[in-house]
């Protein structure tokens, strides 16, 4: 069963997304966002680690045909690093986090370091 959130900025009082798919699965994880041509506006996903750390919450653009804004939030919700991926690339985050919140690449002014993020689920 798919679960749904919806993302939260408590630091700047807004939703930057309609709602991003939470992906707590390896095969969701593994899958994210490849082979896909885009991501629709509105929406994102959450890649969740089961702990905080680097090599674990490191992404692959691999097979990933477009740009997409990526956030990288510790366990207690606070952004740790942000950056604009570009197809083909692969990234790492500065400090540990434990979630990658993906999204569309007009989001990333939005969503800066230091900024306090919470993932609401939809009913």
């Amino acid at each position: 069963m798919e679960r749904w959130v919806r993302v939260i900025n408590r630091s700047r009082g807004n939703s930057p997304l309609g709602r991003a798919r939470w992906c707590d699965s390896f095969s969701c994880r593994l899958r994210g966002l490849t082979f896909r041509r885009e991501i629709p506006d509105g929406e994102g996903l959450i890649l969740v680690e089961s702990s905080e750390g680097r090599v674990n919450t490191t992404i692959h653009m691999l097979f990933v045909f477009f740009s997409i804004s990526v956030f990288w939030v510790n366990s207690e919700g606070l952004v740790v690093d942000r950056t604009l991926a570009k197809p083909w690339g692969f990234y790492a985050p500065k400090h540990a986090a434990q979630f990658i919140f993906e999204a569309s690449p007009r989001i990333l002014d939005e969503v800066q370091i230091g900024d306090q993020l919470e993932f609401i689920d939809e009913e």
